[in-house]
């Protein structure tokens, strides 16, 4: 019996320092892709200010979120955009300058301010030119964004289309690290 519980024991053992091992080796394989994942960080102006940033996963993907102030709805509109994007194609117009390049996504817009708040669909559609020798991205964008919105005053509501988003222009400028 005594001979049981040792074998038992030593295989517990055995099964813990592989799975540590094993956990260990993940974390690591994760770190790793983390750092080797491209980032940008950077404003966007048009329709209002927003700060953004953008994670380079894949060769031709890459996640963009935006916080900022927006103009819609004949006020300032506190918004905040999730973007997933792809790269259609790139252009070799300037190639002692720069890669042109033409992005398109869709996403999530989330905006409000006092008395008013939507949710909605965001798409865009991104041109712009990544600087050979410089880590700067420049681009011209259009995202447009709709869904429902709520005007909420005095413990009344009404449901309203939110269709301000859609001339949601800007230029945007990232510093690539």
């Amino acid at each position: 019996m005594k001979k049981i519980f040792l074998v038992l024991a030593a295989a517990l053992c055995v099964a813990t320092v592989s799975a540590q091992n094993k956990f260990e080796s993940s974390v690591k394989n994760a770190a790793q892709a983390i750092a080797s994942q491209q980032w940008s960080v950077g404003a966007r102006l048009g329709s209002g200010f927003q700060a953004q940033a953008e994670c380079f996963y894949g060769d031709k993907t890459y996640i963009e979120a935006r916080f900022g102030m927006q103009w819609a709805t004949r006020a300032l509109t506190a918004v905040f955009t999730v973007l997933h994007n792809w790269n259609v194609f790139n252009m070799d117009w300037t190639p002692s300058v720069g890669q042109w390049f033409f992005d398109a996504g869709c996403g999530l817009n989330v905006g409000g301010r006092e008395h008013f708040a939507y949710i909605g669909v965001a798409g865009q559609a991104k041109l712009g030119i990544k600087f050979n020798n410089v880590p700067i991205r420049f681009a011209i964008d259009w995202t447009p964004s709709f869904g429902p919105g709520i005007v909420y005053f005095g413990g009344l509501s009404h449901a309203e289309f939110f269709k301000h988003g859609l001339c949601n222009l800007g230029l945007s400028a990232t510093y690539c690290f």
